[in-house]
């Protein structure tokens, strides 16, 4: 049969690369539904090796396979033309677009290729024809022009600059073009020789707190934030339940235990067979390439450049392999320590007496109940008193999500960087049960936040709003306030008391000494009006350390000026981690987990911080958004009224 034009152009390729074609039986036969793409082409993006499955444009249906994109992907390729727009000096609001775009993308709960087969990209926030047609590219081939072109321009090593904390596009770009640094090795030179300070605005000081900062970027370079690694883990764990004879597939590691970043990814499945499982794992689409293998394991390179270890264990092993392959190393060492004390062998195929007897091993409780413990939860499991606690049965009830009724950080779409309306928000609040919801959104000192009069008449309209309504949640007033240099917030105190909730934030100066952090903080919490310090530690994760600060005299003052602590849920974020999130409890001072949900759809993170807690031996007691609305009042520093603004019942 003769080929058409069209049907040659789509068969054209390199010299020895064979195309997959496919049309879709709804298509006219003259206009093919799928392009074509390559199984092993050379200009494919790192990762994305074929063969490829491609979505029909007519009928969605699949066909071939694609390159394997999760949210992160697309969101991380959205990010980067963000940064390279910046680079090459781009359109500063197109550029803030797609910012906002991979944002969006990153935190969404479903997969996004989900909703651009429904045809629902354009009903994203931020996400318009344009940028929609970008990721559909995206989906499709692994990549999109407009990256590649930006790409060209810039040399691969300058986009890494940028994940240097102190090192801006700005930055980057007068580095690169003035002084040739063009990698992180260039940057580092140039910070020791004096180069970098010849730039502008750049002294000694800032030079010596980058040459800082690339010391901890280097240290936890390879490691990512939990809530990316636990998606890939559980898609991969997933498909294994589904292998014929396999009777559990669970993620362990580090990702069990719930740490904020990490580094591999540990699945443990119990079957009567491997190789199936083998085979499986081998072709998930998150898979890359399997690096090794033998009769009960396997490790897999993905294509988020984790490393992923599977084991395949007997069922009667299966609960001491998920408690040895959980770790930490150090909650291991003691626990076998103490079944040696005993005369027993504990290892990852059981609990053994000095016979050789398996005393225990199919679930983890065996594991604990033979060496005379209850049951450790995985977060608690860090080698820092816990088997002592559990011996004098001091372990503490922990938080779950179900305890926590309400959102106490939540941003309407009258903060520039959120995206959904009020109605919006009651919706998915709603949905997952939560029975208030404090809109807190930015003051003056952000971009296009609110000043005194927008404060009051938002705080009207959202009461306004409120009264309309029957069903949970209730709507609180509040706002995110800036803590400026000078320890002052940056709406009259007058405002702030008008209002139900006040999170006081520190959103600038970051490297202000940490006796100036400290200030500004206790200043804050002394104004009287403020109920919780947001983010007390300002980190996000791979991006921006913890501030250094006097985490003492901050719960001293707290606890006498009853100021609560956030422990924020936003996964780039978590912060207090859960070591201070310890502290805290063991000062009395209370904490609230809320999400900063900056769309709807981010009322769901909660969970994280609840994570979180979990790992800083939070209890239900210790958390005040546990409480009803009319408890929570009662707990509060200052007096106020839940859903009855003063202005409102006058206007009324």
């Amino acid at each position: 049969m003769k080929m058409s034009d069209l049907e040659r152009h789509l068969h054209r390729g390199p010299p020895g690369e064979g195309f997959h074609r496919e049309t879709c039986k709804k298509a006219a036969p003259a206009s093919p539904a799928v392009a074509a793409v390559s199984c092993a082409d050379p200009a494919q993006p790192s990762g994305w090796a074929g063969p490829h499955r491609r979505w029909c444009r007519v009928c969605k249906a699949e066909s071939w396979r694609r390159p394997s994109m999760e949210n992160a992907d697309v969101a991380q390729v959205l990010a980067e033309v963000a940064d390279l727009l910046e680079l090459t000096g781009g359109n500063a609001f197109k550029a803030r677009a797609y910012r906002q775009a991979a944002q969006i993308v990153d935190l969404l709960p479903t997969p996004v290729s989900e909703l651009w087969r429904e045809g629902k990209l354009t009903e994203l926030p931020s996400i318009g024809e344009r940028i929609a047609a970008h990721i559909e590219e995206l989906l499709n081939t692994g990549r999109f022009r407009e990256h590649d072109q930006l790409l060209a321009k810039v040399p691969p090593g300058v986009l890494e600059l940028l994940k240097v904390e102190g090192i801006g596009p700005k930055t980057a770009s007068l580095a690169w073009k003035r002084l040739r640094v063009k990698e992180l090795a260039a940057l580092v030179k140039a910070c020791r020789d004096g180069s970098m300070e010849k730039l502008p605005r750049m002294g000694a000081k800032r030079v010596a707190a980058i040459l800082l900062a690339l010391e901890r970027y280097q240290a936890r370079k390879g490691r990512v934030p939990l809530h990316r690694a636990l998606a890939t883990a559980e898609s991969i764990a997933e498909r294994l339940r589904k292998v014929p004879h396999v009777r559990a597939a669970e993620v362990a590691g580090s990702i069990r235990r719930r740490r904020e970043t990490i580094g591999d990814i540990d699945l443990l499945v119990a079957a009567t067979g491997a190789d199936e499982v083998i085979r499986a794992f081998r072709e998930a689409p998150e898979v890359e390439t399997l690096t090794a293998t033998g009769p009960t394991k396997c490790t897999a390179r993905l294509k988020s450049g984790l490393q992923a270890d599977l084991r395949i264990v007997p069922p009667e092993s299966f609960g001491a392999a998920l408690h040895y392959f959980t770790g930490s190393k150090a909650h291991n060492i003691e626990l076998r320590t103490r079944a040696m004390r005993r005369g027993l062998k504990l290892s990852e195929y059981g609990v053994f007496d000095r016979q050789g007897k398996r005393l225990g091993g199919e679930t983890e409780q065996d594991v604990y109940r033979a060496v005379g413990l209850p049951w450790i939860p995985p977060e608690l499991r860090e080698g820092a008193g816990e088997l002592e606690a559990a011996e004098e049965g001091r372990l503490p009830r922990l938080i779950e999500e179900k305890d926590v009724r309400g959102d106490l950080h939540v941003h309407s779409e009258a903060s520039s960087d959120a995206h959904s309306s009020l109605e919006e928000l009651c919706k998915e609040a709603g949905r997952l049960g939560r029975e208030y919801l404090a809109i807190t959104d930015h003051s003056k000192s952000r971009p296009l936040g609110l000043d005194a009069v927008q404060m009051r008449a938002h705080a009207l309209a959202i009461q306004r709003f409120g009264l309309q309504r029957e069903e949970a949640p209730r709507l609180l007033t509040g706002v995110e306030v800036d803590i400026l240099q000078d320890g002052t917030l940056d709406l009259p105190l007058d405002v702030l008391q008008g209002l139900d909730w006040v999170v006081a934030s520190i959103h600038s100066h970051f490297t202000d000494p940490p006796g100036k952090i400290t200030q500004r903080m206790i200043a804050a919490m002394r104004s009287g009006v403020v109920d919780v310090l947001g983010h007390p530690g300002g980190r996000q994760l791979g991006l921006r350390d913890a501030y250094a600060f006097d985490f003492e005299k901050v719960l001293e003052v707290a606890r006498a000026e009853r100021v609560a602590l956030e422990v924020n849920a936003m996964p780039e974020r978590l912060d207090l981690d859960d070591k201070h999130c310890r502290l805290a409890k063991d000062a009395g001072v209370a904490l609230v987990i809320s999400t900063d949900a900056h769309h709807a759809s981010q009322l769901g993170n909660l969970r994280y911080g609840v994570w979180m807690a979990r790992r800083g031996w939070l209890e239900r007691g210790d958390v005040l958004n546990t409480l009803g609305p009319r408890q929570l009042e009662a707990r509060l520093h200052r007096p106020r009224h839940f859903g009855t603004h003063i202005e409102l019942r006058a206007s009324l």
